[in-house]
């Protein structure tokens, strides 16, 4: 987020040193070409078109430091790099046309032209701002929808992050269910040789019982036969 800050500080230095290069390019097309002459107006001329290099240079610098600014930021900060370059054009032009004009036939044209020329540079103007508030306001529906789609994008995030924590939570108590599976079948097993050990010792009490009662049997038949031959 830092990042973001510092980028967004160092295009508004760009943007106010472009702001006051662009004043002073102001000042010398509309106030001193035109009420200057020979080389004072040669050397305006001459300093006027390095203050228009000037400003292409912040837009460079500009265009530069835009490259690492977050993508919902940078769209805002593209739109007004736009209108920065088409107002370094104008001045391009102005300047060309201003330069055209010689310095006798300027009051000429001016009284020629009158209030023509103020009512056309005020459409004018009024124009460049009417496109000016458009793309102001086309940014700020784009910087909208990026924060929309910032936020749809934080929330998928975050549903991802339930969804990876739910499948843990599942996996885990798959992992429990499969142990108390294999703990039953251990149990089972158990059992069953528990079952067979128990049938085994019911065999051998039912064999003792029957040799037992065989034995029992001999015996009274002993008995009987002695007193039978002691009697007879």
């Amino acid at each position: 987020m830092a990042s973001s800050t510092g980028g967004s500080d160092l295009f508004q230095n760009y943007e106010q040193d472009f702001q006051t290069v662009t004043d002073g390019v102001r000042q010398k097309i509309d106030q001193q070409i035109p009420s200057q002459t020979g080389e004072q107006r040669k050397a305006t001329i001459r300093a006027t078109e390095r203050d228009i290099d000037e400003a292409d240079e912040i837009l460079g610098q500009m265009e530069m430091e835009i490259l690492n600014v977050p993508a919902p930021s940078r769209t805002r900060l593209q739109a007004k790099l736009r209108l920065f370059k088409s107002e370094a054009e104008k001045m391009k032009r102005d300047l060309r046309r201003v330069s055209a004009v010689a310095p006798n036939r300027a009051s000429e044209r001016d009284e020629l032209l009158g209030d023509y020329a103020n009512s056309s540079q005020s459409d004018l103007d009024a124009s460049t701002m009417d496109q000016r508030q458009r793309l102001l306001s086309g940014t700020e529906r784009l910087g909208e929808s990026s924060r929309r789609l910032e936020d749809s994008h934080r929330l998928a995030l975050e549903t991802e992050g339930i969804g990876i924590n739910i499948l843990s939570t599942l996996k885990g108590q798959r992992e429990t269910m499969l142990r108390a599976r294999d703990t039953l079948s251990e149990a089972d097993s158990y059992i069953d040789k528990a079952s067979k050990t128990l049938k085994g010792m019911a065999r051998r009490m039912a064999t003792n019982k029957m040799i037992t009662a065989a034995i029992i049997l001999i015996l009274i038949a002993l008995i009987v036969l002695v007193i039978w031959t002691k009697l007879f």
